[in-house]
């Protein structure tokens, strides 16, 4: 048997609606964003989690609440944990999304964020975007690994054989997630939707991990 992770893009919030960068900057939940969260929780109902966790930033915790809510286990809340939460984007925080990926990109012939991935991966992408910010506060490929991966690790081996895991996340740091462990058929410069769901499948001890979907938003999950 295997470990199940469920990664769940957190719910539209305010900044994301106005297309701006939202990495440790935080803004609340739109009721877009509620209605995202509780339809990935109906969605992921068939599914009795067995640990819960989520970012620490609030918009994903809130919307592990929701998902949470609709859910056949007893869990009444996500175990927050800053491995969870987005990439730093440091100076670009708060910045108009495409403005700032054309100034980052723009002059190699990368003006968006979907050539940026499809070119250097997504690990490739944050380095650029540190090498871009004048402050030095965005954080790279190599501060990614060294956060992500050990809580990915915790809670897999923190698991029983078979169980079910949620993470309530963001968008940036699942696509990175992904990236780390997909083959060659999921392309995550495809852009990643609120309340979307990708799932991981690992042993035990986590020194095999794989994706089996990257993205989903149907009734399959």
């Amino acid at each position: 048997m295997m470990i199940n992770i469920y990664l769940v893009r957190h719910g539209q919030t305010y900044l994301n609606k106005y297309n701006r960068i939202q990495g440790i900057a935080n803004a609340p939940l739109t009721k877009k964003g509620i209605a995202d969260a509780i339809d990935a929780g109906k969605r992921l109902s068939s599914i009795t989690f067995n640990h819960a966790y989520s970012s620490d930033m609030p918009r994903a915790f809130d919307t592990g609440k929701y998902v949470l809510q609709q859910n056949p286990s007893d869990i009444e809340e996500p175990i927050a944990d800053k491995a969870f939460r987005e990439e730093n984007f440091g100076y670009f925080e708060g910045n108009d999304s495409e403005a700032a990926w054309h100034q980052i990109g723009g002059p190699d012939g990368m003006d968006n964020y979907a050539k940026m991935i499809s070119k250097l991966g997504m690990g490739g992408t944050a380095d650029l975007i540190a090498a871009h910010d004048p402050y030095g506060d965005a954080e790279n490929n190599q501060d990614l690994l060294n956060r992500f991966i050990p809580g990915l690790k915790k809670v897999i081996q923190n698991a029983n054989d078979g169980d079910n895991i949620m993470i309530a996340a963001h968008g940036t740091i699942i696509r990175w997630a992904v990236d780390q462990f997909k083959d060659d058929t999921i392309d995550v410069s495809e852009p990643i939707e609120n309340g979307s769901v990708s799932k991981l499948v690992s042993n035990a001890d986590a020194s095999e991990i794989s994706v089996e979907y990257y993205n989903n938003l149907s009734e399959n999950v």
